[in-house]
């Protein structure tokens, strides 16, 4: 037996290295092969290498139990063996902690964000809010210009352009939720845009924080995320806490 068959295990592969005794004793064994363990549906990358793991385990004590007792297994090899054998339950080890570590974190970040619900904040964000028939949006200009003001639906449509002369600095605008038509438009996810346009008729975007009252807060993977009625957005986007 040689120092490949951990490798061989840990690649998933069956190992070639065993002699015809101890191959036949493994296909009679309950201990499932490294194919069987990739095979097997819906598991991550842990329980693959937790698999992998018993099977070289039972692999290696079949082995031992069939090898050629005229030629037994080099003193050397089986050292070299069992020093993988335990790099690989280290690992296990590490990345079990690891995933109880960053599951602690996320409860903990869950639980600071929580405190936010309930006020109003300004997150950089595309789309914006509408609440109780009221949308709004903060934006900063350099100087006091013409700024135009498109909101969408998630269709697609648009439902309202407004064209406001900005003073330089911060700026706040307000939509009533009604179209071009005076129709109001339910509460819900609208995308904004906000632009100058030049005395040449070059258009620049103008970036914009959407107002909201924060009502819940979750997690996407590892971001935590801020819900403002229909609209998520990463807590990161947050940039002021109105009141």
């Amino acid at each position: 037996m040689s120092g490949t068959l951990s490798n061989s295990i840990l690649s998933g592969l069956p190992s070639t290295e065993l002699s015809s005794s101890a191959q036949a004793a493994l296909a009679n064994s309950s201990t499932p092969t490294a194919a069987q363990a990739a095979a097997a549906t819906g598991t991550n990358a842990l329980s693959q290498l937790t698999g992998n793991y018993q099977t070289f385990l039972g692999m290696l004590m079949t082995q031992l139990q069939n090898q050629d007792p005229t030629s037994p297994m080099d003193t050397n090899q089986f050292t070299t063996e069992l020093v993988q054998f335990s790099s690989v339950e280290q690992q296990i080890n590490t990345n079990s902690s690891l995933t109880q570590l960053i599951q602690l974190t996320q409860s903990g970040e869950m639980l600071q964000g929580s405190a936010i619900v309930g006020h109003t904040v300004a997150a950089s964000n595309t789309d914006m809010p509408v609440q109780s028939g009221t949308g709004e949006i903060q934006f900063t200009t350099t100087a006091a210009e013409p700024v135009n003001i498109s909101v969408y639906n998630t269709a697609g449509a648009l439902m309202n352009s407004s064209t406001v002369n900005a003073t330089a600095g911060a700026n706040t605008w307000g939509w009533n939720a009604t179209n071009g038509s005076g129709t109001t438009q339910p509460d819900g996810d609208y995308r904004v845009v906000v632009n100058t346009t030049n005395a040449a008729g070059t258009t620049t975007a103008v970036p914009f924080n959407a107002i909201g009252l924060a009502t819940g807060v979750l997690t996407n993977g590892t971001t935590l995320e801020l819900q403002m009625g229909s609209v998520t957005t990463a807590f990161s986007n947050v940039q002021q806490v109105l009141n």
